[in-house]
This record gives structure tokens, sequence and C-alpha cells, in this order.
């Protein structure tokens, strides 16, 4: 029995040797994303649509010793994301952060937020895995690469003045669990990664009054928000070998609110 034990190997959170490309890597999640990743090891590229933001990721990172690249690219540009991916040297992990979300009542939706909203978080989504999933298959070895779709707590529950958004994120899902089945035998591994809300500058934009904050942490049975460490963590161990086994699923780094 002791040398079963003595042959067990410890679980690694490393990413050396990878290389993760992350859009919407300019603020937020998907900027504390890459500041995880590259300190785990990767060599990060950053897409967003604004180079002043990139600029600040990268500086930070590259001031820690992390190897960065930037990449201004608008990801509802089919072709524009399309060639990004297909020039790299190689990909090994993509983390699908670009979205959008207009909170509204369902009869104030305007046709231009809709399309918005299935644009970014739907289309956008599918065509820059795909693109991701090619690139991937160029990889040797049986770990070939790991797809991350930030969904949502929002893409397994319904919430007042998010009908669009809910429906964007529930396609996410759909979607994350068809490619993990499809993809599982060539190696690649996709699951989502479904945060509540994460205290955030931009979310204090939309949690702006007493009573929308008392309503939101009435609903998270742990009784505040997430923080920024606590969804680049779940990120972390997705993107890494402990999670070999882990895919088609969905993280819900929530505090509960979906368990209810």
């Amino acid at each position: 029995m002791a040398s079963e034990y003595e042959t067990l190997g410890m679980p690694s959170f490393r990413l050396d040797g990878k290389v993760a490309l992350i859009t919407g890597a300019g603020t937020g999640i998907g900027a504390g994303t890459a500041l995880a990743f590259s300190a785990a090891g990767a060599e990060v590229v950053l897409v967003a649509r604004t180079q002043r933001n990139l600029d600040q990721v990268a500086e930070v990172i590259r001031g820690r010793g992390g190897q960065v690249t930037t990449v201004v690219c608008d990801v509802t540009d089919r072709a524009a994301i399309r060639d990004v991916i297909s020039a790299l040297p190689r990909l090994d992990i993509l983390v699908n952060n670009a979205g959008i979300n207009f909170p509204e009542p369902m009869l104030e939706v305007t046709d231009e937020h809709l399309d918005i909203a299935i644009d970014l978080n739907v289309r956008a989504c599918f065509v820059t895995a795909q693109a991701a999933v090619r690139k991937m298959l160029e990889n040797s070895g049986p770990d070939t690469g790991v797809i991350i779709n930030v969904s949502s707590q929002m893409g397994h529950v319904g919430s007042p003045n998010r009908t669009a958004y809910c429906m964007t994120k529930h396609a996410v899902e759909g979607l994350t669990k068809a490619m993990a089945v499809e993809l599982a035998e060539r190696g690649i591994r996709v699951n989502t990664l479904c945060p509540t809300f994460v205290d955030t500058p931009m979310v204090r934009k939309i949690v702006d009054t007493p009573e929308k904050e008392a309503f939101l942490v009435s609903k998270i049975p742990m009784g505040h928000m997430a923080k920024m460490e606590d969804i680049i963590g779940a990120a972390l161990y997705l993107a890494g070998p402990s999670a070999r086994m882990v895919t088609g699923t969905s993280l819900k780094v929530d505090g509960g609110w979906t368990a209810q």
C-alpha cells in the first residue's frame, strides 16, 4: 500500500511553457486572468479593442518578468480574430472572455442591443473558439489544448432585467458541452467559468444604489460579492494540469446563488 501512495503525483497549477490567449484582456476578469496565468508561467497574448488598456496590463506583466504580447482586435470581426489566432506560432489555452450586458427590462430591449449581445456573447465566442481549436490541433501530445468560455451564473438561472444576457449565456453553456464531447478524443478540454457579481468598478456602476446592492447580496448565500482573486483562481485551476479530467462542465463561482 505504501508504494501506491509514494507514486501519487501532487496537483499542479503551473502553466510553464504554455501560450494562453485571453480576449477582453484589457480590464476586469480578462486582465486578472492574464496576470494570474503569467504568474503561473504562461506566455500570454492579450486581445482587446483598446491599446491603452492592454498596455497597462502588459506593463504590470513585464514588470514581473512575464512574457506578453498585445493585439488590438474586435472579436466580432470574424476575419480579424481568425487571422490573429492563425498567425500565432502556438496556442495551448484560450480564455473566451469578451462579452457585454445591457441590464434592462425585456420590453425595453432594442434590436440594436439584442444584435450586439448575440454578436459578441455568442457568435464571437463560437468563432474565436473555432479558430482556437484549429490552431490547437497543430499541437502534439495528449493534452492538445484548453478552452475556457467565460459564462455567468446567469447561464444557469433567470433574472429580471437580464433576458438577453441570460439567453446568450445559456447558449454559451450549450456550446461548451457540445464542444467538450466532440473534442475530447482530440485532447481538447472545454469548460465554462461562471462568476457571480464581482466587486469591481465596472460592477459598481451597475450596482449603484443601496437597494440594488441589497437585492444582489440577498441572492448570494455567502452574503457578499466575489473578489477578482476568487474568479482568477478558478480560471487557473481549469487551465492547468490539475483539471485534466474536467471537461464539459461549469465551474460556478457564485457564492451559492445557483444552488437555491
